[in-house]
């Protein structure tokens, strides 16, 4: 039978296999960072002809440079603490957990550290270790990458296929290393900072850092005309800013913005007054979106089949429970939060998924003859 077929699954048994395989996964990593890691005390790379363990993984064992790195890493620590082993085969922790961890580990330390890092994300991990390991604010600076006249060369490309950071300008107080603090560095040079004249859609994202309870560092790439209206904002705050502090005007900044998308998406306001109405069957009254808002608190209400509630913030949108065209009113107990995967889903249990992909489909290319009759 063809292992990678899965045609012939149910719904219910596809799940089932994937959280097999997953656990299957998880025993086969911590039983292969065992052996790297009795490989490595051993030395036997020496005698393959190899001056080090990472060059075995990546020359022998035909291991990327980084998941060399990462393993050889991951497998001294748990030499250290075999209780490692245990976590990552369970699969309380994943292999960047123990990596996050390292650094910080002791003997009077680990149990708890593993404890509290079981099943975490990487961001929830960063936030313990700013919890446990704080580290003091960041110092603030604004700083010009000079820009390069010519195209990147090929030369200048990072043998380890990470993305070149481009950017024409930053705010950026320079970022602690992450192997103090939740992360880990490699065992190759940090990639070389280019900006050309455009910003490139490789550019690594900003990047936000715990430091300690209630305290972020934050690294930034910023447009020309980003820059020229932080400048601005610093000059007209400068009565309430005297030190052009960045982390005042950003904190006005959001607050100002917030505000402003809440009323727009939520029609949050401090003083509401008698709602406009209805023009549409779909149209929802702002003292509905309010309430609904209220109730279901900013966060997606789906409730999947296991009774896990969806964690989703982002990309919230109104939901009928009952569609306005199936007779659904507009009304706060018709209507839930739902983010935009959980909307399609609901429509295409519904009016099923074929029905929504042509209507999707139609959608689309209605907005492309729409774009291409535009003047």
């Amino acid at each position: 039978m063809d292992p990678f077929a899965t045609s012939h699954f149910s719904h219910k048994a596809l799940l089932l296999d994937l959280k097999a395989q997953v656990a299957l996964d998880f025993r086969t990593t911590a039983i292969l960072l065992s052996r790297i890691a009795e490989v490595d005390r051993r030395r036997l790379y020496a005698g393959e002809g190899y001056s080090s363990m990472h060059g075995y993984c990546v020359h022998e064992l035909h291991f990327s440079e980084d998941a060399a790195y990462r393993r050889v890493t991951a497998a001294r620590t748990a030499r250290q603490f075999p209780a490692l082993l245990v976590a990552v085969a369970d699969g309380r922790l994943h292999l960047t957990a123990v990596l996050m961890l390292a650094p910080h580990l002791t003997s009077g330390n680990a149990d708890d550290l593993v404890a509290a890092a079981t099943h975490k994300s990487r961001a929830e991990i960063d936030a313990l270790l700013a919890q446990h390991f704080p580290r003091p604010d960041l110092p603030e600076g604004l700083q010009a990458i000079p820009m390069l006249a010519s195209p990147i060369p090929a030369a200048a490309q990072p043998a380890s296929g990470l993305p070149v950071q481009l950017a024409p300008a930053r705010v950026a107080a320079t970022m602690p290393d992450e192997d103090n603090h939740g992360g880990f560095a490699a065992s190759y040079a940090p990639a070389p900072q280019l900006a050309p004249a455009r910003v490139d859609s490789s550019a690594p994202r900003a990047k936000i850092t715990p430091l300690a309870p209630q305290r972020f560092g934050l690294q930034v790439t910023l447009d020309q005309e980003t820059h020229d209206l932080l400048e601005r904002a610093r000059a007209l705050m400068g009565h309430q800013n005297p030190a052009g502090e960045i982390a005042s005007v950003l904190k006005r900044a959001l607050e100002l913005l917030v505000g402003q998308l809440e009323k727009r998406k939520f029609a949050a306001t401090a003083r509401p007054g008698p709602s406009r109405p209805a023009t549409s069957a779909r149209h929802i009254p702002a003292a509905v979106k309010r309430v609904v808002r209220e109730r279901d608190g900013d966060r997606c209400r789906f409730i999947g089949d296991s009774g896990r509630r969806c964690a989703a913030r982002r990309l919230l949108e109104f939901d009928h429970r009952e569609p306005v065209a199936r007779g659904g009113e507009t009304t706060a107990e018709n209507l839930r939060l739902v983010c935009r995967a959980h909307n399609q889903h609901a429509a295409e249990c519904t009016f099923g998924a074929a029905f929504m992909e042509r209507k999707r489909a139609e959608a689309h290319g209605a907005g492309h003859r729409g774009r291409a009759q535009a003047p």
